[in-house]
């Protein structure tokens, strides 16, 4: 404890230097005396919590199998381009990279996210330092970081969503960090780090459209008399242009992903229930946590320089919010610096060591109660047995039907037996109809699945999202195997329509389970005609 105690008051002195520095001290310096860059001793008090973060992940990467978007990540990644339906491109360009080096084993594909997460750690840390916070803010901030549910739920597979977390951080700290130097460069550091997380995901514009509402909102507006806010915008825009090129040349297809999203896949969503959300998703204990942290950065004189922070999530809550279909994990990557700003305030006012260690422990204990329920470490019964004493009903964002998981553990099950089937499928033709076939897949996760799973199948196409992009090349579609067709409509193409199976995936998706599969022939026109008809931008 009184290690700590001592390091509290080493930091607290140099906040105060940093505080009372005049005008046009030499920013180098400034921060050998201050210690708002990262000391050399620090490594050894952040990397602990850093690699828990790690180990965790590392520990449960297996979990219950691929997740429905590796899949999809995974087709990507072999059809390289500077923009897809869904998504921007650097997450699938650095895939793309890894499938190389590491190949395309669960180990492989989660050791990215697994490591970005312990990177997120690290920066709250290093946030909750350079908001004034000691060792035990530190602590405390990190713990909750680690313990906050939906960061451990995005960090357990792949995707554009574990990247999200670390950019947004990454942007949080470069911001402190300008606002308190007003160096150009700092601000040029926030502009690439903003451009590189556009390209890993179109939500940092709702980043960007907080950063602008706090700059305006506080006296901090004195920095857009300056370059350094609009070098870092000129730079993220840049960045950002291949991209938006690629949206012009294909005919803007995000923008009709967006609108099928919020019209017909995702389920309308409250203000109250967006916020209510919140609280477990970042874990329940971590709730006064972060509701101090938004109070002292609105309103502590201390924190003044960095206001913002507050009218960051603010605005970006109530731009949320105001949309009534989002997702409460669109939320979860502001919860880093208001952890962080939290954990100095709370630190500030309590200062018996005890106390403190309480505190870490209690975040730690909640987040290891409430961890199940972002990893997948227990057996789909014992799951389902631990939710239900909890309290916790299965539970989706978009428009479909639950059975017995949530659709977060749901899209984890049910792959190998969907290939299984699509196999035995196969199997039923003649040499001279598998010469031919296509397979027609319903959506992005059995298309995926199949190609993954069973690449010795016949060509698999589909119409959602960018498969439809990518098209269905030669096929003539004269012998096709599609899956979860209605056989009135697949008649009104094909002269002969024959039920071969029906996929039993057990604990996935109902709408993925117990769906025909059927074998046409005889299409009255090709698979290259009727293909606009199946795009499916959802």
């Amino acid at each position: 404890m009184g290690w700590f105690r001592q390091k509290d008051q080493e930091i607290l002195r140099s906040a105060q230097l940093f505080a009372a520095r005049p005008r046009g001290l030499d920013q180098p310096a400034l921060n050998r005396e201050n210690g708002l860059t990262m000391r050399k001793r620090d490594w050894l008090f952040f990397a602990p919590f850093a690699l828990v973060k790690l180990l965790i992940h590392l520990s449960t990467h297996q979990g219950y199998g691929y997740f429905r978007d590796e899949f999809y990540y995974l087709a990507c990644a072999r059809h390289l381009d500077f923009g897809y339906v869904d998504h921007p491109p650097f997450s699938i360009a650095l895939l793309s990279l890894v499938r190389a080096l590491f190949g395309e084993s669960l180990l492989a594909l989660r050791l990215w996210p697994a490591l970005a997460g312990a990177a997120m750690v690290w920066i709250c840390g290093l946030i909750a330092r350079d908001l004034g916070g000691g060792r035990w803010a530190q602590a405390i901030a990190m713990v909750a970081a680690l313990a906050a549910p939906a960061y451990l739920a995005l960090g357990h597979f792949y995707s554009m969503n574990a990247f999200e977390l670390l950019f947004w951080a990454l942007a949080a700290w470069l911001l402190t960090k300008a606002l308190a130097s007003g160096q150009t460069s700092d601000w040029a550091w926030l502009g690439l780090v903003l451009g590189l997380g556009l390209l890993n995901k179109i939500s940092v514009l709702w980043l960007g459209f907080g950063l602008a509402v706090g700059l305006l909102l506080t006296p901090q507006r004195r920095q857009l008399l300056k370059p350094g806010p609009w070098l870092a915008a000129g730079l993220a825009l840049v960045l950002f242009l291949p991209y938006l090129i690629w949206q012009v040349i294909h005919g803007w297809p995000t923008l009709e992903f967006i609108e099928q999203a919020t019209s017909v896949k995702m389920a309308p969503k409250s203000v109250v229930s967006l916020f209510s959300e919140q609280i477990l998703f970042i874990n329940p204990a971590s709730f006064p946590v972060w509701l101090i942290g938004l109070g002292f950065l609105l309103f502590s004189p201390k924190v003044r320089q960095f206001r913002l922070l507050g009218w960051m999530y603010l605005s970006i809550f109530l731009l949320l919010a105001l949309s009534g279909t989002s997702r409460a994990g669109y939320l979860a990557p502001a919860y880093i610096w208001l952890l962080a700003a939290g954990a100095v305030a709370v630190t500030g006012w309590i200062q018996a060591g005890w106390a403190r260690g309480s505190i870490v422990a209690v975040l730690a204990l909640s987040g290891a109660a409430l961890a199940p329920l972002a990893l997948p470490v227990l057996s789909v019964p014992s799951y389902v047995s631990y939710s239900s004493w909890l309290g916790i009903q299965p539970r989706t964002e978009e428009r479909k039907e639950l059975a017995n998981l949530p659709q977060f553990f749901a899209d984890m099950h049910g792959w190998n037996q969907i290939a299984g089937s699509a196999e035995q499928v196969v199997g039923q033709l003649s040499e001279e109809e598998k010469a031919k076939v296509t397979i027609l897949a319903p959506n992005y996760g059995v298309a995926g699945a199949l190609q993954h799973l069973a690449p010795h199948l016949p060509p698999v196409v589909s119409g959602h999202n960018n498969y439809w992009l990518w098209g269905p090349g030669q096929r003539s579609g004269e012998v096709m195997i599609i899956f979860a067709w209605d056989r009135e409509d697949l008649e009104q193409i094909f002269a002969e329509v024959e039920l071969a199976a029906r996929t039993d995936c057990g604990y996935c998706m109902p709408y993925e389970n117990q769906q025909p599969i059927w074998i046409c022939r005889h299409p009255s026109q090709s698979l290259q005609t009727f293909w606009p008809s199946l795009k499916n931008f959802n």
